[in-house]
């Protein structure tokens, strides 16, 4: 796997302190993945949500989990949510995968990430995330923003947010 840095949850306390630290179902091949959906049918119709843990595999937990509960508490490549679909020939195709994550706040450039782990696992990848969300923590009052129509004001307080990615440095490991 290529080098990719370490990213360290950047979001709410509350949700970090609550924490279980029981990281979602890694998925290293199609076998775990089909044993995964099977064990849980709801993420058929809704998704799930996803992160890339350190060594690059893709995990998985229900769609309504926290992605700092999927990643077991630790940081990540990258975090989502996914939706899985069934080709003609019944292998598993990803229709659907997305960034939003408000506890990691992952650029779009996890994607490369996102992509290794789907690939590793055997499931075909979309080209790029079917929705990317761009994420920055406002200088001015430190609120997390969702960046809309390349529109980069703070909601909060409407100050100017930066262009390039400012949460909390991430951490100074990268993967080998």
């Amino acid at each position: 796997m290529f080098d990719e840095t370490r990213y360290a949850y950047v979001g709410p306390p509350a949700i970090r302190d609550r924490a279980r630290g029981e990281p979602g179902a890694a998925i290293v091949n199609t076998a775990d993945l089909e044993r995964w959906l099977a064990a849980n049918p709801d993420a058929a119709g809704e998704g799930a949500t996803y992160v890339v843990d350190l060594q690059g595999r893709l995990r998985l937990a229900p769609r309504r989990s926290e992605h700092i509960d999927c990643a077991g508490g630790q940081a990540v490549l990258a975090a989502g949510e996914i939706r899985f679909g069934r080709a003609a020939d019944r292998r598993i195709v990803v229709p659907e995968v997305s960034n939003p994550s408000t506890g990691y706040c992952r650029d779009p450039d996890c994607w490369r990430s996102v992509a290794a782990a789907l690939t590793a696992a055997g499931v075909d990848a979309p080209a790029f995330f079917t929705r990317a969300f761009v994420f920055r923590r406002c200088p001015a009052c430190a609120e997390i923003n969702l960046v809309k129509d390349d529109w980069f004001a703070c909601a909060a307080c409407d100050a100017e947010l930066p262009r390039a990615w400012n949460f909390a440095a991430p951490a100074a490991q990268t993967t080998s």
